[in-house]
């Protein structure tokens, strides 16, 4: 009866969907992904910078790793997650003024594309987009916060304007 069980592809599915339930959290996937934006707002841009580019990284890593594990319909699960998580917040973040905050969705909405590809089975372009997030997101952050710091501490992008003039280097890498 045990041997059955086992084999039920159901069990499997479910199995799957579990260990991928663990990384919803970590990787801040829909309806996990409340805790993201909020953790990046307080801190300083280099500490949001940590959560962008490692952390978060974690679970899309976990769910890349457990690949084999997956069959098709925890795939069809995770594609679907994946999507609607990158959709949502990159709605979400347009509509934003904080530019932590934006930085915080965009991460989201790349986390969902990368998530959503493992889902479609493109293993290597997920890896491939984690790997250049890492560096891009990063990049992002720092400048982000020379802005900040130019602005006398301002986050508010409403409020920003001018500042090719007096952030050149930063103006440039933005780009």
């Amino acid at each position: 009866a045990n041997g059955a069980m086992a084999d039920s592809p159901w069990t499997l599915t479910f199995m799957g969907l579990g260990l991928f339930c663990g990384a919803v959290g970590k990787s801040a996937q829909f309806p996990l992904h409340i805790w993201l934006p909020d953790a990046m707002e307080g801190p300083t841009p280099v500490s949001a910078l940590i959560h962008a580019a490692t952390m978060v990284a974690a679970g899309v890593y976990l769910v890349a790793r457990l690949f084999p594990v997956f069959n098709d319909t925890a795939f069809l699960v995770i594609a679907y997650i994946g999507t609607f998580t990158a959709i949502m917040a990159a709605t979400i973040a347009i509509t934003q003024f904080d530019i932590k905050r934006v930085l915080a969705y965009s991460t989201l909405s790349q986390l969902g594309y990368m998530v959503a590809a493992l889902g479609v089975g493109a293993y290597s372009a997920a890896l491939f987009h984690l790997t250049t997030h890492a560096f891009f997101k990063a990049l992002l952050f720092l400048c982000s916060g020379s802005v900040i710091h130019a602005l006398h501490h301002e986050q508010d992008m409403r409020n920003m304007g001018g500042l090719a003039g007096k952030t050149k280097v930063t103006f440039i890498t933005m780009l």
